[in-house]
């Protein structure tokens, strides 16, 4: 199914990316991920550079697979949480929340392979020039901070208008996505929604469970009015922030009262009170297993929905 472009680029034996969750991609997760043939992602978020560095140092003891962190551009700690990425031999950088040129040889001189998330396929063709290796597109579809153009939509635009890699994000939980995916030009998918259900995600059981629950209408969309919409489920916290919103509270305030909420949901289980971010996908969850359990059911998923492609194909030129 799969070419072999992204696997040569980072020696992983599948091209699957788990998506860099702040709070959710810790080094337990990012490496079962690993372990099971993709790419396990440690997210940085806003963290202090000596916390990434005790995420990367535990993920090394618990494999030896390549392995990656996001990085948040914004972050007060982005030029620390970069050396100790540089000092520690990360294999792998995704970045979020800005271009991540200024960085980019700085990367290069120690062999950092680069792989930004983009919305737009102007932001595409400006980090290949710039010299990115691979680049994440990622659809409205997925949880958390997003862009306005569907998976559907982007993917083939920015395939069309780059020559490297391309991971499709966003809308994608099973191997009927993963097909697609490819259909639509992509050397391979990234997955967030569907990782945070697994028995390694150091998630609240309160927030696997909301996610469980999720009907394909729960994940709705927060912040368009600030300009920097977030898809969460809906709940008690979601209500009061919109209808603050259409009352026309100022930017300032809807941030105080956003800050914390992910720590909340995620940490302290409270899902009502807090952000449940989450994909459009979650509504096609319905169990938490293993990440090895994950990865090989998208593998024999997608080799499925290939064969009965195929076999459809063999019966129309037969009649």
């Amino acid at each position: 199914m799969f070419d072999s472009r992204l696997k040569d680029l980072l020696g992983i034996k599948y091209p699957i990316f788990q998506g860099g969750m702040a709070w959710v991609a810790t080094s337990e997760l990012a490496a079962a991920v690993s372990e099971a043939g993709g790419l396990g992602i440690i997210a940085a978020g806003n963290a202090p550079g000596e916390y990434v560095r005790t995420e990367i140092r535990k993920l090394k003891e618990m494999t030896d697979k390549p392995f990656g962190v996001n990085i948040m551009l914004l972050s007060p700690f982005v030029e620390d949480v970069i050396n100790i990425i540089c000092e520690e031999g990360v294999p792998v950088v995704t970045t979020g929340a800005g271009n991540p040129g200024k960085f980019l040889q700085r990367f290069k001189n120690h062999d950092i392979k680069v792989i930004p998330v983009v919305p737009t396929v102007s932001l595409a063709k400006r980090l290949e020039k710039q010299g990115v290796d691979a680049l994440i597109v990622e659809g409205t579809e997925a949880g958390g901070h997003i862009g306005e153009i569907t998976t559907m939509a982007l993917v083939p635009q920015v395939c069309d208008a780059v020559s490297i890699p391309v991971i499709a994000a966003g809308g994608i939980a099973d191997g009927r996505g993963v097909i697609a995916a490819l259909a639509l030009g992509a050397n391979g998918v990234q997955l967030g929604t569907r990782f945070v259900c697994s028995t390694e995600a150091k998630v609240h059981q309160n927030y696997k469970d909301k996610l469980i629950n999720a009907k394909d209408r729960d994940a709705l969309v927060t912040g368009r009015s600030t300009g920097h919409p977030v898809r969460v489920i809906k709940n008690q916290f979601t209500r009061e922030f919109m209808e603050l919103e259409k009352a026309g509270t100022s930017m300032e305030d809807l941030e105080k009262m956003g800050s914390g909420r992910l720590r909340l949901a995620v940490v302290e289980g409270d899902v009502d009170r807090g952000s449940v971010m989450s994909g459009q996908i979650a509504g096609m969850i319905n169990d938490i297993k293993p990440c090895r359990e994950i990865i090989e059911q998208l593998i024999n998923e997608a080799k499925a929905v290939l064969g009965g492609l195929n076999d459809q194909e063999g019966g129309e030129r037969n009649e």
